[in-house]
């Protein structure tokens, strides 16, 4: 399939990241684009100047009556909900609304795609699985909801071997045809209570990566999630399972093979191979699961098992998730500032075994923190607190563990400096927003390398 749009009327509502790929996509295409967005011309700034540099017309919410009605096709990013008033207006005048990613999508069908979802660990699955691919010796575009927009990479079809694409809910409910070779979906956990009616609705959102698959096409799916596995039955070609219990969680559907996880790796039933899992950016079980998806669908891909060994044992992992930054003295120093609420932090406390030194606090969402606790018991040493919720942290940590109030980042670095022993972690796990003292996560985690490099 071409995508073919040369002097066809398409607008782009919505000019977040993906949205202005989606834009320069269509130019190159030429066609005539009109963008629209909710923010002023002067809010957009140097978005509303590639617009017009580009050749396309801006206009701001609320949309002149009938313009979405006169369109060829309407293409949406993900952050704008398909149940708006004017997109249902135009999808009744039979107007096609897309996704962003399926815009892609028909400029880039000769090329395998490899899509991953789930709630949690889309964006290490994407970014381990593009590290196997390229291990393999394809070029292999790597984003989607991580990173690059999936339209950057249809900008240049003839450049990629393999497309490894992050897929969110939002962007796969605008989906038409898109069809991934190897769709996974890792889990399904309660999200997005604001864009979708039920748990149900929202896992459903996550099933349509199954919906244009065929004959040759694969599905990776997390055997231990009940959820997930129901999912699975509206697979329509063979479905792998993960699992790091070794049983599934149900029987249907009846798995075509299995990844099981063994002490220090995995091992692919079905394919008789062990593999090895001892890089430190992919410690705990978590990164388990990830690692099985990633070599499924690596695997199952074409990639040779030994450039899937060399791809584990390269990757780098990425920044702010369980980040090594350095080991100075005996003492290892973790950056996953990316860990901004409870559940993220006892998935970082599982990938330890004892002596962690935890800095945490910040902007809390009004969680509590007594799961934090319990799941520390044993491992954390002592906490050492910052940032706004710096007393409610102390309060549930009495009598549990040891408690410095350290306030800023800078003196908790220093602190636990003072106080760790070799063999011992210092683990940056705040369990918070960072908007009380950094500009957000990647800022916090930015200064905590900084400090820690500077010890």
């Amino acid at each position: 399939m071409t995508l073919s749009l040369s002097g066809q009327k398409v607008l782009v509502y919505g000019l977040a990241k993906s949205g202005v790929a989606a834009l320069r996509l269509l130019c190159q295409q030429g066609a005539s684009v009109t963008a629209l967005d909710a923010r002023s011309e002067e809010a957009l700034g140097d978005v509303a100047r590639e617009v017009k540099a580009l050749g396309a017309a801006l206009v701001t919410v609320p949309a002149p009556p009938g313009l979405l009605e006169s369109q060829a096709l309407v293409v949406v990013s993900p952050g704008v909900p398909l149940a708006l008033p004017e997109l249902r207006a135009a999808a009744a005048a039979r107007v096609p609304i897309w996704g962003e990613v399926e815009l892609a999508w028909r400029a880039l069908t000769s090329v395998p795609l490899f899509g991953i979802t789930g709630t949690n660990g889309k964006s290490t699955t994407t970014a381990l699985t593009g590290e196997l691919f390229a291990k393999g010796g394809r070029r292999t575009f790597v984003g989607g909801n991580l990173g690059r927009p999936f339209s950057e990479a249809a900008l240049t079809p003839a450049d990629w071997d393999a497309l490894v694409v992050e897929l969110s809910s939002f962007q796969l409910e605008g989906i038409q045809s898109l069809r991934p070779r190897g769709a996974a979906i890792l889990n399904l956990t309660p999200d997005h209570i604001d864009r979708y009616a039920s748990h149900r609705e929202y896992g459903q959102a996550k099933a349509r990566i199954f919906q244009h698959q065929h004959d040759g096409d694969f599905a990776v799916v997390n055997a231990d999630d009940a959820d997930v596995m129901a999912l699975a039955t509206q697979a329509r070609t063979p479905v792998y399972g993960f699992s790091v219990t070794g049983r599934p969680v149900v029987d249907a559907p009846k798995l075509a093979g299995l990844a099981v996880a063994k002490d220090g790796g995995f091992r692919l039933e079905f394919l008789g191979e062990s593999y090895r899992l001892d890089n430190r950016a992919l410690r705990g079980a978590h990164n388990a699961q990830n690692a099985m998806a990633a070599t499924l669908l690596a695997r199952l891909g074409g990639v040779p098992a030994d450039a899937v060994q060399a791809g584990l044992d390269s990757y780098p992992g990425l920044p702010h998730r369980l980040e090594s930054v350095r080991v100075l003295d005996g003492v290892e120093w973790v950056n996953d500032s990316k860990a901004t609420n409870v559940d993220s932090v006892l998935v970082a406390l599982r990938a330890f075994r004892d002596g962690v030194w935890l800095i945490a606090g910040g902007k809390g969402k009004g969680a509590p923190y007594a799961p934090m606790v319990e799941a520390g018991r044993g491992k954390v040493k002592g906490v050492l607190t910052i940032g706004a919720d710096s007393e409610l942290l102390a309060r549930a940590y009495e009598g549990q563990a040891a408690v410095h109030a350290c306030g800023t980042l800078a003196a908790a670095v220093a602190k636990a400096c003072e106080l760790a022993k070799a063999g011992d972690t210092v683990l940056l796990s705040p369990a918070c927003a960072s908007y009380d003292q950094f500009k957000n996560f990647e800022d916090r985690g930015d200064s905590f390398k900084r400090l820690v490099g500077a010890l």
